[in-house]
């Protein structure tokens, strides 16, 4: 596996189920899929779901212990670029599968204030309109408790949601178990013989793929978190709400509300740590849009990683002889699981998908990335 090899083209099935393998001949698991976040732990189930043998998924924690278990949970597909909304597309109809139990489909309201941040919401709603996005101008006045004085334009995609990616991630892990994945937590996945090794470990992608002396484009941004204290008069279909030109966005968790943002000044680096001053900015912010959760107080906050590409869309494809890459969602890795799923499953055991990912290989930064996604939440 040392070197580099071709990143662009078709990947190579693994191969056949029973790995080609005479009796009595050295076990060997023909695909070993690293990280049991949500997007290795999709990976694993939809290769479990086509019948794959000898698949395992290893993390080297437990399932969801990293940035998955972290997230804010938002499912959407309302994106700048056409790729991330195809992929949110396929992605949004297995959500609706799970039920309300696992998914709650209130919807994403993006919020306008301004004459540009209005004219870049109607250029996204051409995008996605046209790609077949049920998404439509609104009147946010609607929202109950929601205050719009200053807003000029809305839209709102009532096909979006808000789920728990943690429980969402175990389920997954559960779902390939049942199908005869063997999912091993405290594994490093170097450690496994394999034909075919998945990076798909996030942040950590770059340093795994470093030691097989492939080179990811990858870079961790640290990225933070806040839950309030319960906020009484909640509407259980409060949506999603984005402020469009600050990127400042919040949702219901239960009774109470999860605040983010995009940071003013980005944080390169692993150090998950809590910035107390953004805290209390995100407060008074969440106080003006919200105000019934005005002097509420926080119950929690925490940190965790994007792991970011130059251009802020995936890394899907072969990087090397044997080593196969899922990795650099760059914040969106939870909505897109499924979907891509399917297609690296369909890749690894085919050659091939019916989704086209040559946007997303690995080779597009030779050149240059060409069409950055700007909708980064």
């Amino acid at each position: 596996m040392e070197g580099r090899a071709a990143t662009g083209g078709r990947a190579r099935p693994a191969s056949r189920p029973d790995g080609g393998r005479g009796a009595g001949a050295r076990a060997l698991a023909r695909i070993v899929v690293a990280g049991g976040g949500v997007v290795g732990a999709s990976i694993a189930y939809h290769l479990g779901l086509r019948g794959a043998r000898d698949v395992v998924l290893a993390e080297a924690g437990s399932i969801a212990s990293g940035a998955s278990g972290k997230a804010l949970g938002g499912v959407r597909q309302q994106f700048s670029s056409a790729p991330e909304v195809r992929l949110a597309r396929e992605s949004v109809a297995f959500f609706h599968g799970l039920g309300r139990d696992l998914f709650e489909p209130v919807g994403y309201l993006f919020l306008a204030t301004s004459d540009g941040g209005r004219a870049e919401l109607e250029e996204r709603l051409a995008v996605q309109s046209a790609l077949g996005v049920p998404v439509e101008r609104f009147d946010p006045s609607r929202v109950e408790g929601l205050a719009v004085d200053d807003v000029l334009a809305a839209v709102f995609c009532a096909e979006d949601g808000i789920a728990d990616p943690g429980a969402i991630t175990h389920e997954l892990a559960r779902r390939a178990a049942s199908l005869g994945v063997d999912v091993r937590e405290g594994v490093d996945a170097l450690e496994l013989d394999a034909d075919t090794l998945v990076l798909a470990t996030g942040a950590s992608s770059a340093a795994l793929a470093a030691k097989l002396g492939v080179d990811l484009p990858l870079r961790p941004l640290v990225r933070q978190l806040v839950e309030t204290a319960p906020v009484r008069g909640l509407p259980a279909g409060l949506p999603l709400t984005i402020e469009s030109e600050s990127g400042f966005h919040f949702r219901r968790r239960g009774g109470a509300l999860v605040l983010a943002m995009p940071e003013p000044v980005p944080r390169w680096g692993s150090d998950e740590v809590v910035d107390d001053g953004l805290v209390q900015d995100w407060l008074g912010r969440i106080a003006r849009r919200y105000p019934r959760a005005a002097g509420v107080p926080v119950a929690r906050a925490w940190a965790g990683v994007y792991d970011m590409t130059p251009d802020a869309h995936p890394i899907i494809g072969p990087v090397a002889d044997g080593v196969y890459a899922a990795c650099g969602f760059s914040g969106h890795g939870f909505m897109q699981a499924p979907a891509v799923g399917r297609i690296v499953a369909d890749e690894l055991l085919d050659g091939g998908a019916d989704f086209d990912i040559s946007p997303y290989r690995l080779r597009r930064f030779e050149g240059g990335a060409v069409f950055p996604e700007t909708a980064i939440l």
